[in-house]
C-alpha cells in the first residue's frame, strides 16, 4: 500500500491464517477439463461450450458449459424431489452435521478458491480469501441455526386446547448469485436455506465459472447431503434464472444484484407469490464532520472506494463533507486516490484490481465522462490504456464534485472506482442529501461527538449505518436494505426466517370444556 492509504484499520479481517482441515474434505477433486454444472447429484456437461476470462490481463483461463433453462428445469425436479422423498426436511440433526462438515470442506479448499475466484473476477488474492474464509464462517453459523431457530412454542390456549407452532421449510429455493462476490453471497442465502430444511437451486454468473465448479465440488464431497438437496448450475444468458423466478415449484427467491433487475423479479415473481429476497443496489453515503478525525476518514474512505474494484454494493460512492472542512478533505483525498496502486489480484502491492471486463471499463468511463459537463473534476481517472496493465480492464479512481443530486453520477449505481465529492451545511443538509437517492443500502457517519453521529445514522434510510468505519459486517447480524436497495435480511437470526413458514397445530382435548 501506499503511505496514503497504509493507516487505514482494515474493515475485513483479510490476513488470518487459514488452517486446512485434515482428513478426507483435504482432498481436491480433479477439474473437469471443461467447467460443469453440479445437478441432482451428478456431473453433468450440458449447453454451449464458453471461455471465462481474467479481467487482469485477457487471457483465457479455462472453458465451461453454458447452461439455461433446462438444466434449471432438471435441478429444479431434483430440489422438489429430493424435498418430498428425503429426510434432509424433517432431520435437523442431518441438517446440522452436514452444513457443519461443509464449513470443514470449504475451509479446506479456501486457497484453491480464493485464488480461482482472483483470476476469473478480478479481485485482489486478499479479498477474495476473505470472502471464501468468511464464508466458512457462515456456514458455521447455519448449522448453528438448525439447533437454536427450527423449534416452536406450545400453549394451553383455553382449557383442554392445545396450540403449537412449528417453523417449516419453505420447500425449494432458487438461489441467484452475483459474480462480485459469488461464494459469499451465495453461502449467506444456501446457509440459512438449508438450516431450514429447504431445498436449493443455486444459479451462478458465468464470469466465475471455474469458481463455481470448484464450490461445487466442494458441496460434492460432503455425503450427508442428500441427491438433489442442492444444485449448481452456471448460466451466462438469461433463460435459467428467469425460470427460477417463474417455477411454481420454486417456494422462494433469492436474489442479489441490481435494482432494475429486482424490479423484474418481483414483478415476474407475482404471478405465484413466492417468497422474495431481494438485495439490490446502494450508493453509500460518507458522510463527514469537522470534528472526524481526518487521519483516520481519509484512508477509510480511500478503501471504501478501491474495495473490490469498486464493484461492490456497499461501495462508498458519494462522499458528503462539512464546507468548514471541504478544502481540507477535497485536497487530501484527491492526492490519496491518485496515489492508489493498480494491478492484478496476485500483486501483493496492488490496492485496486481491473473491473469485471473491458466492457464495463469503457460504461464507467462514459457515466465519468458526462459528469464533467456538469460536474468539476478533481481527479479524472479513467481507463488503463498504455503500460503493461493495459491487456486489462483497468480503470483509475476518478473524483468528480457535484452540488445537485438529481444528476446521473449521483443517482445511478457506478459499479467501479468512481466517487463524487459533496457539501453540505449542517446535519438537516446533510441527511437530506443523503437521502437523496433511491437506494437504501448502507452509510458512514464520521464524526468524534457519538451523540450527533447516532443521531445522523437515526435518520439516515438505509438497511446499515457505520459509525466512524466503513464495511464491518458480521454472521452474528443482518444485512438488508430498504427503498430501491431491497427487502428480506441475510445473516444473523433473521436469515433463516426468510426460508420459513410458520404452521400453527390446535388440538382439542373434548374430556374438557373449550371456550
Amino acid at each position: 500500500m501506499t503511505e496514503a492509504v497504509g493507516t487505514v484499520a482494515e474493515p475485513f479481517s483479510w490476513r488470518h491464517r487459514i488452517r486446512p482441515v485434515p482428513g478426507r474434505y483435504h482432498e481436491e477433486r480433479t477439474m473437469n477439463t471443461i467447467a460443469q454444472h453440479w445437478i441432482n447429484g451428478q456431473w453433468t456437461g450440458s449447453g454451449s461450450v464458453l471461455e471465462s476470462v481474467n479481467p487482469a490481463d485477457g487471457t483465457v483461463v479455462g472453458s465451461y458449459y453454458d447452461g439455461g433453462e433446462a438444466e434449471a428445469s432438471a435441478a429444479v425436479d431434483a430440489a422438489a424431489a429430493a424435498f418430498e422423498t428425503t429426510e434432509w426436511a424433517r432431520t435437523p440433526s442431518l441438517r446440522a452435521t452436514a452444513l457443519s462438515r461443509l464449513a470443514d470442506a470449504l475451509e479446506a479448499r479456501v486457497p484453491e478458491v480464493a485464488a480461482m475466484l482472483s483470476r476469473e473476477n478480478g479481485k485482489l488474492l486478499g479479498e477474495t480469501t476473505w470472502e471464501v474464509s468468511g464464508a466458512v464462517g457462515w456456514l458455521r453459523y447455519a448449522a448453528a441455526s438448525v439447533r437454536t431457530q427450527t423449534a416452536g412454542r406450545a400453549a394451553e390456549t383455553a382449557p383442554g386446547q392445545y396450540t403449537h407452532s412449528v417453523p417449516e421449510p419453505l420447500g425449494v429455493a432458487g438461489i441467484i448469485s452475483p459474480w462480485n462476490s459469488p461464494i459469499m453471497l451465495t453461502v449467506r442465502a444456501l446457509g440459512p436455506a438449508l438450516a431450514a430444511g429447504c431445498t436449493v437451486v443455486v444459479k451462478l454468473p458465468a464470469q466465475t465459472a471455474l469458481t463455481n465448479e470448484l464450490f461445487a465440488q466442494v458441496l460434492a464431497s460432503v455425503p450427508e447431503i442428500p441427491a438433489g438437496v442442492v444444485s449448481v448450475f452456471t448460466e451466462s444468458g438469461n433463460t435459467g434464472a428467469p425460470f427460477l423466478v417463474s417455477s411454481d415449484k420454486v417456494d422462494v427467491i433469492n436474489y442479489t444484484g441490481s435494482t432494475p433487475v429486482g424490479r423484474h423479479i418481483a414483478a415476474a415473481a407475482s404471478t405465484t407469490l413466492k417468497r422474495l429476497g431481494l438485495e439490490l443496489g446502494g450508493k453509500a453515503p460518507m458522510v463527514i464532520f469537522p470534528d472526524a478525525d481526518l487521519d483516520m476518514v481519509i484512508p477509510t474512505v480511500v478503501q471504501s472506494l478501491v474495495l473490490m474494484n469498486g464493484q461492490f454494493c456497499c461501495t462508498g460512492s458519494r462522499v458528503l463533507v462539512h464546507r468548514d472542512i471541504a478544502d481540507q478533505v477535497r485536497t487530501r483525498l484527491t492526492a490519496a486516490l491518485a496515489q492508489v496502486r493498480l494491478g492484478s489480484g496476485d500483486d501483493e502491492k496492488a490496492q485496486l484490481g481491473p473491473v469485471i471486463d473491458r466492457a464495463s471499463a469503457q460504461r464507467v468511463d462514459a457515466i465519468v465522462e458526462e459528469a464533467t459537463s456538469y460536474g468539476t473534476v478533481l481527479l479524472r481517472g479513467g481507463v488503463v490504456t498504455d503500460g503493461p496493465l493495459a491487456a486489462g480492464a483497468f480503470y483509475r479512481p476518478s473524483l468528480i464534485e457535484v452540488d445537485r443530486t438529481d444528476v446521473r453520477i449521483v443517482q445511478e449505481e457506478v459499479f467501479g472506482p468512481v466517487q463524487t465529492f459533496e457539501i453540505f451545511d449542517d446535519e438537516d443538509d446533510a441527511v437530506t442529501k443523503a437521502n437523496a437517492t433511491i437506494y437504501g443500502l448502507a452509510a458512514s457517519v464520521f464524526s468524534s461527538d457519538s451523540m450527533k453521529a447516532r443521531r445522523i445514522a437515526r435518520r439516515i434510510r438505509t438497511g446499515t449505518v457505520w459509525i466512524n468505519t466503513w464495511g464491518a459486517i458480521s454472521e452474528d447480524f443482518e444485512e438488508g436494505g430498504v427503498k430501491g436497495s431491497g427487502y428480506g435480511y441475510l445473516c444473523g437470526p433473521r436469515a433463516i426466517e426468510e426460508f420459513q413458514a410458520l404452521k400453527v397445530y390446535v388440538e382439542q382435548d373434548h374430556t374438557q370444556s373449550a371456550h
